[in-house]
């Protein structure tokens, strides 16, 4: 008997988890991130340095590991469609009684459907913008938002804090309560002969709103805002260096407290037996960009390491296989891949993902050797291999190639330098993969050298 536990943790950035990081700060003004949850756990399973979303951000890449199809080229953010073969699906077909436990909103948004085929779904109201109170908040909305917060984004911050009115103990915020009821369904759910689990966890998605004791990584000195939901566009036109280093902090804090959670979670695997019968699985959907670009939130133009790396370990039965894996997989690999360790490999041949069982196993060290990344209905697009990442930018920017291994920052663009390098990472995928209206993308340098992929001159619009 094999069981499946499928942990997703929103917005985790992999320089942010203490086993990718060492000690080693993101930012030099606030420490290290502190996740001793994470940490042992990843000391037990298969740890991926070069796991990679293919389409963001959160219901695409939700898509993708559910059904192992590839989501960049034809599917924008939507619902569950009656063709998407789900590993609920496949599952509940192999006998499997199958569980979900969120407080991602969006699962559950009008006509989504994502807990199709699940025999139990426990949603946690509240979390973001979800529409949960109508009350006006009980804190002072003056008190998270500047002068340069517009009404728009002022109503957001307002249901946001309407949403956590009543939050006083550390066990009515959201990482809390989603591992409470996760906690509830393992137990109550152990005597089934086969199990699967898919907990989502949206924190620490912004609101950065962390308990007291885990808010400790901020200036003490600091008597600005506390802003708990940055906004978009250039950090510099709506926040100072403190505050922004202020809202560096909260996100620590509030990935401290998520693991903290976390670490709850798997103290109940371990005592309920699941740690000898179970294949589970952590990662995180995505990263987040703190300022490192310049711009805080997600974004098609921001495909740079602190949005793309992401944490993930997969630890098997009795952590019979550990270690780290510096090869190249996607999320579209997952799904076939946890399908082949519990023995329903067959399916794979029907999905756009390929297991990466034999990495995992290290019987193989390599497993893609190129990857790209975007938004579906962005223009942006990065393509990646262990050494380079090439962004190609909408006609007119100049593109951007970077060296990962001499510069992890991506400060240093090489386009023009190594133009050769960009010319062959862009030749790796078809025009199908690029929102140019048809055409083969076109390498454009800082310096304005031009390079066309496919043989022919792009047309002007």
């Amino acid at each position: 008997m094999t069981n499946l536990v499928m942990i997703v943790v929103d917005t985790v950035r992999q320089d942010h988890v203490g086993h990718y990081h060492r000690g080693a700060p993101a930012f030099p003004d606030v420490p290290a991130c502190h996740t001793p949850s994470l940490d042992a756990f990843a000391e037990q399973s298969v740890v991926f340095e070069n796991a990679y979303p293919e389409a963001l951000p959160t219901m695409p890449v939700r898509l993708q590991l559910m059904t192992g199809q590839r989501t960049l080229h034809a599917r924008p953010w939507g619902a569950l469609g009656p063709g998407d073969v789900t590993v609920a699906d496949l599952l509940r077909a192999e006998g499997y009684v199958s569980g979900l436990v969120t407080d991602n909103y969006h699962f559950r948004g009008p006509g989504m459907n994502f807990f199709r085929s699940f025999n139990a779904y426990r949603w946690i109201r509240g979390q973001e913008y979800d529409p949960y109170e109508s009350a006006p908040p009980t804190r002072n909305l003056d008190d998270y938002v500047n002068d340069h917060y517009p009404k728009l984004w002022r109503r957001l911050v307002r249901q946001c804090l309407a949403n956590m009115n009543g939050f006083e103990q550390e066990s009515d915020y959201f990482p809390a309560q989603v591992v409470d009821e996760s906690i509830k369904w393992l137990k109550a759910n152990r005597s089934h002969d086969k199990l699967f689990l898919w907990v989502d966890c949206f924190d620490p998605h912004e609101p950065w709103d962390p308990p007291r004791r885990f808010d400790r990584y901020g200036d003490p000195a600091y008597q600005g805002k506390r802003l708990i939901m940055p906004m978009g566009g250039l950090a510099d036109k709506w926040s100072t260096p403190a505050e922004q280093r202020q809202i560096r902090a909260l996100y620590a804090g509030e990935l401290e407290f998520t693991d903290h959670c976390l670490g709850r979670l798997f103290e109940a695997l371990e005592e309920n037996g699941y740690y000898d019968d179970s294949v589970i699985l952590v990662l995180a959907d995505h990263g987040h960009p703190l300022g490192d670009h310049g711009k805080f939130l997600k974004g098609a133009d921001r495909l740079y390491n602190e949005l793309l790396k992401v944490p993930m370990m997969i630890r098997l039965p009795g952590a019979r296989v550990r270690g780290r894996r510096k090869a190249i997989v996607q999320f579209q690999d997952v799904l076939p891949t946890l399908l082949e360790l519990l023995g329903i490999g067959e399916v794979e041949s029907a999905m756009a993902g390929r297991s990466f069982r034999r990495v995992l196993e290290g019987d193989a060290d390599e497993h893609r050797d190129v990857v790209i990344v975007g938004y579906h209905e962005g223009v942006d697009r990065v393509i990646r291999d262990r050494r380079h990442s090439l962004i190609l930018r909408p006609k007119g920017e100049p593109d951007e190639l970077y060296d990962l291994e001499a510069d992890p920052r991506e400060r240093n663009n090489l386009i023009d330098e190594r133009h050769d390098v960009a010319v062959e990472l862009a030749r790796r995928f078809p025009r199908v993969f690029f929102r140019h209206g048809g055409r083969a993308p076109q390498i454009q340098g800082v310096q304005g050298k031009y390079e066309v992929l496919a043989g022919t001159p792009m047309e002007d619009d």
